[in-house]
């Protein structure tokens, strides 16, 4: 039971990490498509998402480690 957890818990951290990463890049490129037209608005929302995101994926690999030492 306790290698399935674990098996099951890293699993769901590189899901996270990957997820996390393809949609930056997703949303990335279709503003790049775009040549990131907006109003000010879109603008401050895609900001606000990439930096969620960015900080979820910093946390999930600083609590890993930590949780490792």
């Amino acid at each position: 039971m306790r290698q399935e957890k674990t098996t099951l818990l890293k699993l769901l951290f590189w899901a996270a990490v990957t997820g996390n990463i393809l949609f930056i890049l997703w949303v990335t490129f279709n503003g790049l498509k775009e040549h990131f037209q907006g109003t000010i608005y879109e603008k401050l929302s895609y900001i606000a998402l990439m930096a969620l995101l960015v900080t979820n994926t910093c946390l999930l690999f600083h609590f890993r480690k930590k949780k490792n030492e």
